[in-house]
């Protein structure tokens, strides 16, 4: 049976996905989900955000040496 979902709904599904280690395909098999859904969705939702992309922190390091600063010169 078909169900609909929100794009709010949607953008939880994307997000779950993303945190997993699933590929799209992996994960919409197990969630019974059509993949042609789940594209069209994260496409609709991606032409509504902006266009700035979320990241994600997967590793916090300390530096290894002393930053040197940048001087940038004009004319």
């Amino acid at each position: 049976m078909r169900k609909t979902r929100s794009l709010e709904q949607w953008r939880n599904i994307i997000e779950e996905q993303q945190a997993s280690d699933l590929t799209i395909t992996e994960f919409c098999q197990q969630r019974a989900l059509s993949k042609t859904s789940f594209y069209a969705a994260r496409s609709k939702l991606n032409t509504e955000s902006s266009r700035f992309v979320q990241a994600k922190v997967t590793k916090h390091v300390a530096p290894t040496e002393q930053q040197q600063p940048i001087t940038l010169a004009i004319g």
